[in-house]
């Protein structure tokens, strides 16, 4: 007779993944200057920001890097007032140091794909097919002050050290479904990849994305931009269409999410600033 997982077994073993997971996470956290809160750090900065760096310089060298233009020039430009607005804000909460070892880049490179990113450590990429949407100055603003905002939170880090602890769960659901047959075994592999996805590594992103939106903001505003424009870059980037998958299943808030956001933060944004002596 086939031996079929058993359900009590499946959810001891959650019940262990979870316990396991909040002791690791309790133990291996930083605190953040911008947020205040205290985010996973399995791995450290100094081996994180070494791998990023050669990385960056690797795709660098296999990519067409605009250099010499108005546009170029405009990234650079844009992306040193966010740094600077990242400074000023680290140096208001008496945290100056913390940027010590974040090597800041921007860099403009050709492609259609309507895109920017940023590695950890301060390397940001923007990507030529989004400067149509982008429009202007303040546009631009809008990306870099997201992307500052991923490097400034340590996003990837906590990207990594989540990858540990889902590659520990699943090695503990191989341990404890050991004595079970393949097919429960694989079943058992298939509830958790799928479960751990849904339900752990996408609301993960999506929670960075807004996180970055909302201190990408501040930035934004601190750099003395106006940070309404971000809801007019979004509602562009909306107007493309592709957001046809389901938020829950998406790395990404949905475009109306975002936007919505936005305009709440915006308040919180202007605040920020005049705090910290700016007039956006």
């Amino acid at each position: 007779m086939k031996r079929f997982f058993s359900k009590p077994l499946f959810l001891t073993v959650m019940a262990f993944m979870l316990v396991l997971s909040s002791s690791l996470v309790i133990t291996a956290c930083v605190s953040n200057p911008y947020t205040g809160k205290s985010t996973m750090a399995f791995v450290d900065n100094d081996t994180l920001f070494a791998s990023s760096f050669t990385q960056y310089k690797e795709f660098l060298n296999e990519n067409s890097v605009i250099t010499g233009t108005a546009e170029a020039a405009m990234v650079t430009r844009v992306g040193n007032r966010i740094r600077m607005a990242a400074e000023k804000w680290a140096a208001s909460e008496g945290q100056g140091s913390y940027l010590d070892k974040y090597q800041w880049e921007y860099t403009l490179v050709r492609s259609n794909e309507v895109n920017a990113w940023c590695m950890p450590g301060g390397k940001i990429v923007v990507y030529t097919g989004i400067l149509p949407v982008t429009k202007d100055e303040a546009g631009l603003a809008v990306v870099l002050g997201h992307e500052v905002a991923h490097a400034l939170l340590n996003h990837g880090q906590q990207r990594v050290s989540a990858s540990v602890l889902q590659e520990l769960g699943a090695s503990g659901i191989s341990i404890f479904t050991g004595n079970q047959s393949q097919e429960s075994q694989a079943l058992a592999m298939t509830i958790y990849g799928a479960g751990s996805t849904v339900f752990g590594t996408l609301p993960f992103s999506r929670s960075h994305e807004s996180e970055a939106d909302r201190i990408g903001l501040y930035l934004l505003a601190i750099a003395g931009y106006n940070p309404e424009m971000s809801v007019s870059f979004w509602e562009r980037m909306s107007a493309l269409g592709g957001g046809g998958t389901p938020e829950f299943l998406s790395t990404h808030p949905a475009d109306t999410t975002r936007i919505t956001n936005l305009r709440n933060w915006i308040p919180e944004a202007r605040d920020k600033a005049t705090k910290i002596g700016i007039i956006p």
